[in-house]
């Protein structure tokens, strides 16, 4: 039987790594961490999978073998201008991974902006029981509210799924606007996977058209050339005065000169940002001084139980690998994710 070289970018733990070699006795694993391309060891030429979470090489010629990289994040968008988009090479991501902390995030971001929590804090730090507590933090309820989420894919279902509960009526806009299933890497109970949740979908070209209906509005897509700026100045203008923005996906995904214009002329209600562009977001940035924004350093995906995760996935994809069986989450370069 002929070996399968396997070199990953990130340190899996001692006992991940013996749960990966016993998946088969063709399986030679290496791993070494690499930040950056000048990391990587210079004996790559017999790879054959290759485990990526940083360092991937800019010349393809470095894994002349290469046949599967498995990404560790969802996203793909700093490969859409690499040659292994145009190369035999198979490319999966770890799309189902952060679903659960990232839907998590999406709902703590939206309830402290509806409940004022900033508000609460700031009163808090001085000691302040206000008088007129009553009508100052007097909050809307997120039961009976839109829910309008662009993008759904996994965390976008997580999202949809943990809005039901809380009543909420859920709208779903995708590159297709046709309901479809998740036939992604995910957890049990985890998601929407018949795609049965949203009220109604809507395809790309049709934003405009769910906006106004939606209270709030979870930016949960890709990064694509396509969709690069997708929430400026025109879709700002169609949503409600009283809408939020939630914004976990990409920065690039909104206009943020557009967003702090819209905010601070309160033509939305407020907006809840765990990711901007740049990143970190510049001190001098409007979005800072804004009293109606919460902004989080790109953490949702941050938990405990994330290399648990991404070690389950990997060890599905590589079982499946080797057994010559369909890998889970593949790239679609067409789409772009």
């Amino acid at each position: 039987m002929d070996t399968v070289e396997v070199f990953s970018t990130y340190r899996f733990s001692d006992a991940q790594l013996e749960r990966l070699q016993a998946i088969s006795p063709r399986l030679r694993i290496r791993q070494q961490f690499a930040r950056t391309e000048q990391d990587l060891p210079d004996d790559l030429a017999s790879v054959e999978v290759m485990y990526l979470a940083w360092g991937m090489p800019s010349d393809l010629k470095r894994l002349p073998r290469l046949r599967w990289l498995q990404v560790q994040w969802a996203g793909v968008e700093f490969l859409l201008d690499h040659p292994v988009r145009h190369s035999p090479v198979i490319v999966t991501t770890s799309s189902g991974v952060h679903a659960t902390p990232i839907a998590e995030h999406v709902f703590a971001l939206l309830l402290a902006l509806v409940r004022h929590v900033p508000l609460i804090l700031a009163c808090q730090a001085k000691a302040e029981w206000p008088r007129q507590a009553w009508s100052m933090f007097r909050s809307p309820e997120l039961r009976g509210m839109t829910l309008g989420i662009v993008g759904y894919g996994s965390i976008g279902r997580e999202v949809g799924r943990l809005g039901a509960t809380f009543g909420m009526k859920v709208l779903a806009c995708t590159r297709s606007g046709q309901r479809t299933p998740d036939t992604g890497w995910r957890e049990p109970g985890i998601g929407d996977p018949d795609g049965s949740i949203p009220a109604a979908w809507y395809a790309s070209r049709q934003l405009l058209a769910m906006l106004p209906q939606c209270d709030v509005v979870v930016l949960a897509a890709p990064l694509t050339h396509e969709n690069r700026g997708l929430i400026g100045r025109e879709a700002l203008a169609a949503m409600k005065p009283t809408a939020y923005l939630i914004n976990i996906a990409r920065g690039a995904l909104v206009d943020q000169e557009a967003l702090a214009e819209a905010l601070q002329a309160r033509r939305i209600a407020g907006a809840g940002l765990d990711v901007t562009e740049p990143e970190p977001l510049p001190s001098d940035s409007p979005l800072w001084r804004l009293d109606n924004i919460i902004i989080s350093p790109h953490v949702s995906a941050s938990t405990p139980e994330w290399e648990r995760r991404v070690g389950e996935l990997f060890a599905e994809n590589l079982r499946r690998y080797v057994a010559g069986e369909p890998l889970l989450n593949p790239v679609d370069w067409e789409r772009g994710y």
